[in-house]
């Protein structure tokens, strides 16, 4: 039998989601939870990896198992064997056909900013920061310029290991939730695409927050995109905001597309 899992993690405590030699990785987590419920070694593969720091509102993986048990004991039995951090929302079987990384179609990511002028406190780790104010009409139309299929070299890490460099940006939504005269405020940024490179959205927040705070005009991002080069492009901003909001698969698998983490998130 081939199941699918979503599961949900705060990234803060975890040197990212894929295994690693040290154990404390999220990947790492969740098959010791399940193979303590299985009472057998368990191996998964994710629809999409995520770096230190960031967090995951529904992953959703895929193993074989020749065991037999109710979806909710899947959810329920793991969830005891994992850190409060990390919780299975659902369990569901799929065809052998399924893959929960070759078979997304799309992918999605959240990135939520604190601007004020006092760093985060009881939401520190979980939002990125900005002490100055940021101009939301020349983000968004510095986010326009990346919408549609284009090389994205300029916001590639040099880690990445992606075959090539060119995916399609399907969505690039940037909302504000505060006073418009007050220096503190909530921003979502949300983007969906086909794929994404390492470290990609980081280094797109990198360029948007330059331009927020006026230090380059909203056609930047134009020229940065143009460049296909990493040295065109701002540093990599911090992963304490970034959210892996899920994978899209399409609606024949029957799988979940909401979790409760999403109506969490501000």
């Amino acid at each position: 039998m081939r199941l699918a899992l979503g599961v949900s993690y705060g990234g803060q405590g975890y040197n990212g989601w894929q295994s690693q030699s040290s154990g404390n990785t999220v990947q790492d987590k969740l098959e010791l939870a399940l193979s303590e419920f299985a009472a057998q070694p368990v191996s998964t593969v994710c629809a999409g990896r995520t770096d230190a720091g960031v967090h995951g509102l529904m992953q959703v993986v895929h193993f074989d198992t020749p065991l037999e048990r109710a979806m909710g004991s899947w959810v329920r039995g793991t969830n005891r064997y994992l850190p409060p951090d990390i919780a299975v929302q659902w369990a569901q079987p799929v065809p052998d056909a399924f893959h929960s990384r070759a078979s997304a179609i799309r992918r999605r990511y959240a990135y939520v900013l604190l601007q004020s002028p006092v760093r985060p406190s009881v939401d520190a780790g979980r939002v990125g920061w900005v002490f100055r104010q940021l101009d939301g009409q020349a983000m968004r139309a510095a986010a326009r310029h990346l919408l549609g299929e284009h090389d994205f070299t300029s916001f590639r890490a040099a880690a990445c290991q992606a075959l090539s460099p060119v995916k399609t940006l399907y969505r690039a939504d940037i909302t504000r939730r505060g006073a418009e005269d007050s220096p503190t405020a909530y921003w979502r940024f949300e983007f969906e695409g086909n794929a994404f490179l390492h470290h990609m959205i980081r280094n797109i927040m990198g360029c948007l927050l330059v331009i927020g705070q006026g230090q380059q005009p909203a056609d930047w991002m134009r020229q940065v995109l143009a460049a296909r080069s990493r040295d065109a492009a701002a540093p990599t901003f911090s992963p304490e905001g970034l959210y892996f909001l899920g994978p899209v698969y399409a609606p024949h698998w029957g799988l979940p597309t909401r979790t409760a983490p999403y109506d969490w998130l501000p």
